[in-house]
């Protein structure tokens, strides 16, 4: 794993130590080092920065008041040369303060923290993300859908294909067809992306009922579905994978 890096003092020197110590450490990736700390926020909002070395006491911009705008977009440690903010620091979830001179081994131990921290939440936002898919997939089983003046229930094993017409949608099911007034883009957000897959304009089909394919047109319970030029790729790249 590897961190980028930015490091926002305004003395120039501070900087040179800093950055000197970055790069000596394999894990660490220095994007850019600046001494203003308003063109720090620029830098951490238009490029992808995992942690800032960041002061306390610079002009315009205060370190606690970067770290108050900046929010949760980037992990700080703190480099100053007064103990007094550390308290106060603390608050904003920094991963550790280092008092002015810094050590390199006091350095290195504070990089290795945000390298354990920032490979935590990588596992755990992976892990939240597939629990999350897992329950959609165990919730996706059936769609109610508006018929006339009734709500009925459908079985998604059941449904073949969905063809959308202007801003009614036909679901053709083992036991039938089903007229609905919605849209076929609406319909597609409330499928499970790993069972259904828009193959064009004016069609969804089912993954689990595709008896073959031959060239652009799909085969389903012998009906014959089109596949709209902008949506062939990412289909065959579905169905070869």
């Amino acid at each position: 794993m590897s961190i980028r890096c930015l490091i926002i003092d305004d003395k120039p020197l501070a900087i040179d130590i800093l950055a000197d110590f970055a790069r000596k450490i394999p894990f660490l990736e220095l994007v850019a080092t600046t001494t203003d700390p308003i063109e720090g926020l620029s830098i951490v909002r238009q490029q992808q920065v995992d942690l800032v070395f960041l002061d306390i006491q610079m002009p315009e911009l205060t370190g606690l008041q970067f770290m108050k705008i900046a929010g949760k977009q980037c992990k700080v440690i703190l480099t100053t040369a007064y103990a007094k903010y550390a308290l106060e620091s603390f608050e904003h979830d920094v991963i550790d303060y280092l008092l002015k001179p810094v050590a390199f081994d006091r350095f290195y131990r504070a990089a290795e923290k945000a390298l354990k921290m920032l490979a935590n939440d990588g596992k755990s936002q992976a892990t939240e993300k597939n629990e999350s898919a897992i329950d959609d997939q165990k919730r996706a089983e059936y769609l109610f859908i508006k018929v006339e003046h009734r709500i009925q229930k459908v079985n998604l094993r059941d449904i073949l294909f969905i063809e959308g017409l202007q801003n009614y949608i036909t679901l053709n099911t083992i036991e039938g067809r089903i007229m609905s007034l919605q849209t076929l883009k609406k319909i597609g957000e409330q499928l499970p992306s790993n069972e259904f897959v828009r193959v064009h304009k004016s069609y969804i089909v089912s993954l689990r009922h595709i008896t073959s394919v031959e060239r652009s047109r799909i085969n389903i319970n012998e009906q014959v579905i089109p596949i709209g030029d902008s949506y062939r790729d990412d289909f065959y790249k579905l169905v070869d994978s």
